[in-house]
């Protein structure tokens, strides 16, 4: 029988001791069951094959592969052409669409259930799709609206407000954007940001703010982007294949943060 004081008891006590130290644990892995809100950025059109290649399914794959994550399920609902106005709770619209695919995941008790939320393109328009151009204060209203009915119906949800693309200042297609709309669209950032601070107090750890510097990467690199031909030439607004695959990136990295920042 050895003493305590042996150098062979001291190893196994120290074995021991690390074994059950919970600074030395392996974390638990994060299940996610996230729900992609967007227009047609987040839907992937343009792209070969939406399907493999569109900014959510990007994501869920990266996030796949990050430490301390296990399983990720999702739904994209993005829609094209759409804008805060078209995703409030009491137009009974598109809403309808996020509560559906929520329900999907409604009994997994063992994941988060998180949105991901990148609205905004859109609403900056000068003319064209519902509501455009909407205003900064209506466009954090109108998030508002929509984080208070999924915080209502979901309590325990995770929401995340990603900061929309850039595009160029010729963008006009069947909806008019140019350079107005390039500047409306960057005044809705401190929205954003007044919309995840409201939650602070009140819902601590719940709302979050995506990544910044996904709209200065994006203005640095037109190559992301399709060429689209519109009424004042060629113009880009849509990420091609690399694009939506470094959007995806982008958008995985601020889940993760946004998940180990909620513990």
């Amino acid at each position: 029988m050895y003493h305590l004081k042996t150098p062979l008891a001291i190893g196994l006590i120290t074995i021991f001791l690390l074994q059950f130290d919970p600074a030395n644990a392996q974390k638990a892995k994060e299940n996610l069951n996230v729900v992609f809100i967007g227009n047609s950025i987040t839907h992937g059109s343009g792209l070969p094959d939406p399907h493999t290649q569109a900014p959510p399914v990007i994501a869920a794959q990266k996030l796949r592969e990050l430490k301390h994550i296990g399983t990720v399920q999702f739904s994209n609902v993005g829609k094209s052409g759409s804008t805060t106005l078209d995703w409030l709770p009491e137009n009974h619209k598109l809403f309808l669409t996020a509560e559906k695919a929520a329900g999907l995941y409604a009994s997994d008790e063992g994941a988060t259930l998180l949105f991901s939320i990148v609205l905004g393109t859109n609403d900056s328009a000068i003319k064209g799709p519902h509501g455009a151009p909407v205003s900064p204060e209506d466009y954090r209203g109108n998030l508002l609206k929509i984080a208070n009915r999924l915080l209502e119906e979901y309590p325990k949800c995770k929401i995340i407000f990603q900061y929309p693309t850039w595009y160029s200042e010729n963008t006009y297609n069947t909806s008019k954007y140019l350079k107005e709309g390039l500047d409306r669209l960057q005044s809705y950032f401190p929205e954003i940001d007044a919309v995840v601070k409201s939650y602070e107090i009140s819902r601590p750890h719940t709302v979050f703010s995506g990544n910044k510097k996904v709209f200065a990467y994006f203005k640095k690199h037109p190559d992301l982007f399709q060429n689209e031909k519109g009424q004042q030439g060629i113009f880009n607004l849509h990420p091609n294949p690399e694009g939506a695959a470094q959007l995806g990136a982008f958008w995985a990295k601020a889940i993760y943060k946004a998940m180990d920042s909620a513990k």
